[in-house]
């Protein structure tokens, strides 16, 4: 069974710093793109994040660049998900996705493109 598990949310102050960690099981992942989404609270889940399979290539959404950082250790079919000077409207549920898609320019920003999804992390941002 092919399961993807977010850790690290919690509650922090703006200005503030969390580290997301998405960890694959059920099979590997280190061919496939990973991304990250969010969904805040009446909103429609957004794209937030992806890289490619050897981390090579990354994409951001506008709102995050700068503050937030993808990476992967494939030996650990593992995402993460660096987040610096957090925001208010930085506050969602976030979730981790994968694909078997190969990286394209543009990246794959849309939620149609991941094949396998988590259950989400929780960040609030206080401000």
């Amino acid at each position: 069974q092919v399961q993807l598990v977010e850790s690290g949310g919690g509650l922090v102050q703006a200005g503030g710093s969390l580290r997301l960690s998405c960890a694959a099981s059920g099979r590997t992942f280190s061919s496939a793109v990973m991304g990250w989404f969010r969904q805040a609270p009446g909103k429609e889940r957004e794209f937030v994040s992806a890289i490619s399979w050897s981390g090579r290539y990354t994409d951001y959404a506008d709102s995050v660049k700068g503050r937030f950082t993808i990476s992967r250790d494939n030996a650990k079919n593992t995402v993460y998900l660096g987040m610096n000077s957090l925001k208010p409207e930085d506050t969602a549920v976030y979730y981790c996705a994968a694909t078997d898609s190969g990286w394209r320019v543009g990246g794959l920003t849309r939620r149609d493109e991941y094949d396998y999804w988590g259950q989400g992390t929780q960040v609030t941002v206080s401000s």
